[in-house]
């Protein structure tokens, strides 16, 4: 609230207005607006900060200083009347006498804008001195000080509010050092406890140095420890290396040595070689030389021309000359050198086999004839004597002895050979489209199925029994029509509609090669390959038919049967119908062409003697030992032939003369002796003394099983324990 005349001031100018009107207005209209001048006032708003103590700032700076009035109060003075003012003193006067003094303000020496200050009072209730106004005059210029007008207050009113005032700053000036005390102890008792921490934390922190410390020391004592150990292992696999680079040495020095010896040693195996080539290239001509003198005049009684093959003899006889005359220059002869003389030497046989057939049949014309005239002859005298001689006693019979024996098999073999012959190549006619496709797929196909046909062929072994039966079912899945897996891929003979001839007659031609190939390397590896093709033969005759028909085709004494040289054929081509394997170098050696046809005489005799035992037990064998029994005495039959009959008589009998012994009995062994005594005879009138080796094993052979009265089981033979393996 402010006094009435006055301007609007600051709220320091409405508490100093309002002591300056106390004295002019009573104390009870004027208390109630005074406390709220004081409240609107800054001293009234004062507030404690935290801070100031840190600051340095004095909390009680505002209250002691001297209450001043605002630069508008000169204004407000001047416009004052002397009467006014005159009374406003003389009302004081009355009021408080002695506390104020009277306000003289002279227009000049006021300033245009002058700042008025009270002074405070020295006690709250009595003014020994009492306040002025002082007016301060601010200009740029700092100016020689003037005195300030003064007002003096004597209102009592206005000494209590001074002294209210007064006693409201002392308590807020005991509550704020109060407060700061307290603070500062708090404050104290922060900082102790945080140094305390910091202390614990500290020790805590060496700790866990220390700790540190300790670990890295552990950690670098098991690196040295490591490292000791590494290099200790180091050393120990140098040491190793070392002895094995040593065990290398020496290991590659016995080699050297070893090959060294190996090769001396082939030296002089290719010297005994050449020397044993040597000796059979002169057993060789002899034996030419010697077929070369049948074929002299006279020689054969038989009325021929015989100079086609006297021509021929002298040229085959040239031949083993020239062989003689460059290995002579050469030193030993070479295995091409063998070839052309052995050959020549076949040749020779097959001139004189073909001259003896002739000089045969002449004999038997000739024969024939004079048996004729002869009976003529008696039918003339018998005529002459039949009524003279009624009572004549009848004439004695006597046992006509054959003089030779055949030449050629009998017309059923050669019937049941042709059959077997045609049906095979029927069969190959079957899938002849199937072999000269263009078509990639089905040349994939074709590939795929031959590959299913002969690795499981490729696969029979006598390791174990399962094995074995594994590769049967495998065989018997083609052969049925279902899916096998060749090649990574699943592949069926029913993908085509000639498969299953396609399948079956390159299976039999990969039996009877396995023949050729295996059994003759190896005599044990007839068993097992046998007693599959039995099996397979039981369960799909066909297969075996084509068996039979491969076997005949590569080895024609499985009939047996020996072919005849027709009018118009080469040699090389009679070659290949007799077995052998013509190529571009000539025709193979004798000693590969009888191993050959050695190992499919053995797998024949194998077949004949085994059955697959998983397989219809009561049902009849497909080729059993009656086929081997009229085999043998076919053989017997025909006249021999050189190295070639007793070759195979000693494996046949060998493999399969157990089996016929316990089924025929007093029959077989009446058979040996037959062998034994009269054929046995034929065969070595027939041989030279370069082919006695298979006949010295045949004789060997025959006289062991007679003084024994047995003949052993062949080695090799699938026991009953190999089926459980």
């Amino acid at each position: 609230m402010r006094c009435p005349g006055l301007p609007v001031a600051s709220s320091g100018d409405h508490i100093r207005a309002a002591v300056f009107c106390a004295g002019g207005m009573p104390a009870e209209s004027s208390r109630w607006d005074t406390l709220e001048a004081l409240k609107n006032s800054d001293k009234g708003k004062l507030k404690y900060h935290p801070g100031w103590l840190q600051k340095g700032e004095d909390l009680l700076a505002g209250c002691n200083a001297p209450p001043s009035l605002s630069a508008f109060s000169g204004l407000v003075l001047k416009r004052l009347s002397p009467k006014l003012l005159v009374k406003t003193s003389s009302l004081s006067s009355d009021s408080s006498p002695g506390l104020f003094e009277d306000v003289l303000v002279s227009s000049n020496s006021v300033p245009s804008s002058p700042r008025l200050s009270i002074k405070p009072l020295q006690s709250p209730l009595s003014l020994q001195q009492p306040p002025s106004l002082e007016c301060e005059e601010t200009t740029e210029e700092k100016m020689p000080p003037e005195p300030r007008p003064s007002i003096s207050m004597l209102s009592p009113r206005a000494s209590q509010v001074e002294g209210c005032i007064r006693i409201c700053e002392e308590n807020h000036r005991s509550r704020a050092k109060a407060e700061l005390s307290q603070r500062q102890e708090l404050q104290d008792r922060l900082v102790e406890s945080v140094a305390c921490r910091e202390s614990e934390q500290l020790k805590r922190f060496e700790e866990f140095m220390e700790l540190k410390q300790r670990q890295e020391y552990q950690i670098m004592r098991d690196m040295m420890e490591r490292e000791t150990q590494e290099s200790l292992g180091r050393q120990e696999k140098l040491k190793e290396e070392h002895r094995h680079r040593m065990k290398i040495l020496n290991l590659r020095l016995r080699e050297a040595e070893q090959q060294r010896l190996r090769e001396a040693e082939l030296e002089r195996q290719r010297q005994a070689e050449g020397r044993e080539r040597l000796r059979a290239l002169n057993v060789i001509q002899e034996e030419v030389l010697q077929l070369n003198q049948l074929l002299e005049p006279g020689a054969s009684q038989a009325p021929l021309d015989l100079s086609a093959f006297i021509t021929r003899g002298n040229q085959l006889c040239g031949q083993v000359s020239e062989v003689i005359r460059t290995t002579a220059e050469g030193g030993f002869p070479s295995p091409e050198d063998m070839s052309v003389a052995e050959r020549a030497l076949q040749e020779m046989r097959a001139v004189i086999g073909t001259m003896q057939q002739e000089v045969v049949l002449a004999q038997e014309r000739r024969r024939k004839e004079e048996a004729e005239q002869e009976e003529r002859q008696k039918q003339i005298e018998l005529q002459k004597q039949q009524g003279a001689q009624k009572s004549a006693t009848p004439p004695t019979q006597r046992r006509q002895r054959k003089e030779g024996l055949q030449t050629k098999a009998d017309e059923s073999t050669m019937k049941w050979y042709q059959e077997i012959q045609d049906a095979s190549n029927h069969c190959a006619a079957s899938f002849e489209d199937l072999n000269n496709t263009k078509d990639m797929q089905t040349k994939k196909l074709r590939m795929e199925l031959q590959k299913a046909a002969s690795i499981p062929v490729s696969q029979i072994s006598s390791i174990s029994g399962s094995k074995l039966r594994e590769v049967f079912d495998k065989i018997d899945k083609l052969l049925s029509g279902k899916p096998v897996q060749s090649g990574g891929r699943s592949v069926s003979a029913t993908h085509h509609p000639h498969g299953l001839d396609f399948v079956s007659y390159k299976l039999a031609e990969k039996f009877v090669k396995q023949g050729e190939e295996e059994v003759a390397s190896h005599h044990e590896a007839a068993f097992p390959i046998a007693v599959v093709a039995s099996g397979i033969w039981e369960l799909h005759p066909k297969v075996g038919d084509l068996i039979l028909a491969h076997l005949h085709k590569k080895c024609p004494y499985a009939v047996p049967y020996y072919p005849p040289m027709k009018d118009g054929t080469s040699v090389e081509d009679y070659q290949r119908i007799l077995g052998y394997r013509v190529g571009d170098s000539g025709v193979e050696a004798q000693d590969s062409f009888l191993k050959r046809m050695s190992g499919m005489i053995r797998l024949y005799a194998a077949i004949i003697q085994l059955r697959w035992p998983y397989g219809n037990k009561h049902g009849a064998d497909p080729h059993g030992l009656n086929h081997g029994w009229r085999w043998l005495a076919q053989m017997l039959n025909m006249e021999p032939l050189a190295d070639v009959t007793a070759t195979l008589l000693f494996d046949f009998l060998e493999v399969c003369g157990h089996a016929l012994m316990k089924q025929y009995q007093g029959q077989f062994w009446k058979l040996i002796l037959l062998i034994k005594e009269d054929y046995f005879a034929r065969i070595e009138a027939i041989t030279s003394t370069g082919q006695m080796g298979s006949v010295m094993r045949l004789k060997q052979f025959l006289e062991t099983c007679l003084r024994r009265r047995e003949i052993l089981p062949p080695k090799g033979q699938l026991s009953s324990s190999f089926w459980r393996s």
